[in-house]
């Protein structure tokens, strides 16, 4: 196995993750991170994706490697190691067949976390095959038996939509001290948290490219008004060749009345 390059700011933050008090460079950025839930729920959430400059997170074909070049690479790694979960749709593991390790950077692999409703992924992608722990998010009258390969599945109440509720998996997931917990996409997963105001965090990288046409980046609910829209603070953070965007959300939902 190749050894992981070393940087003397993350080997300083790494610490926290577990408690310490952010230092180092990387603490303005990750800080808000690490900080403690707040939210009922108790967990503290960070939702990323990345972007092309036109808002497209794939080819209408569903081609999306690689719109981030390797500075978004190693901030999602990172992202990962700092956090206990990192949920994913199907979509994601339907089309790119991920890893979510930590393997580009020092520190421990989170917990894999798949939502897939009604169990239509087979047991052959890699998340369910080895690796770090995985849980498998059906809902609860999903058949099937109590484990995917090697995931263990966890059975969450139906919505009347057909979904999952963000919420009902982070409480899941709190109860087994599953509390920073990093939705690394795809965009429909990111779009579903940010709608239900499950988000405390939002990262969001842009890449310096047009494709003209694809798959959005968010999918919310209509408002009727510009200022409607869910505006907020951010930060831009320079991850060459893109731009990273730090945005608290802070729970707050699209489209939600304002005082």
């Amino acid at each position: 196995m190749d050894a992981k390059p070393l940087d003397p700011d993350w080997t300083a933050l790494l610490p926290a993750r577990d408690g310490a008090p952010a230092a180092g460079a990387h603490a303005p950025l990750f800080g808000p991170i690490l900080a403690p839930p707040v939210a009922p729920d108790g967990c503290r959430v960070i939702g990323r994706l990345a972007q092309t400059l036109d808002g497209r997170i794939a080819t209408a074909s569903g081609s999306s490697q690689w719109i981030d070049g390797p500075g978004d690479i190693l901030h999602t790694h990172r992202l990962r190691a700092l956090c206990h979960a990192v949920v994913v749709g199907a979509g994601t593991v339907r089309h790119d067949d991920p890893r979510l390790t930590t393997r580009e950077v020092p520190g421990p692999d989170p917990v894999r976390v798949v939502i897939d409703t009604d169990r239509r992924l087979g047991p052959d992608h890699t998340v369910f095959r080895d690796g770090p722990p995985t849980l498998l998010a059906c809902a609860a009258d999903a058949p099937g038996p109590d484990t995917h390969g090697t995931a263990e599945v966890l059975r969450l109440p139906r919505e009347a939509t057909g979904g999952i509720a963000p919420d009902s998996l982070l409480r899941a997931l709190a109860a087994r001290g599953l509390t920073r917990i990093f939705v690394e996409g795809g965009g429909l997963t990111v779009s579903r948290f940010l709608a239900a105001g499950c988000l405390d965090r939002l990262h969001v990288t842009v890449a310096p490219v047009l494709l003209g046409s694809g798959i959005p980046a968010f999918t919310l609910p209509e408002v009727p008004r510009i200022a409607d829209g869910l505006r907020f603070a951010w930060t831009v953070h320079d991850i060459a060749p893109d731009i990273l965007l730090d945005i608290a959300v802070d729970r707050a939902r699209p489209g939600a009345s304002t005082p």
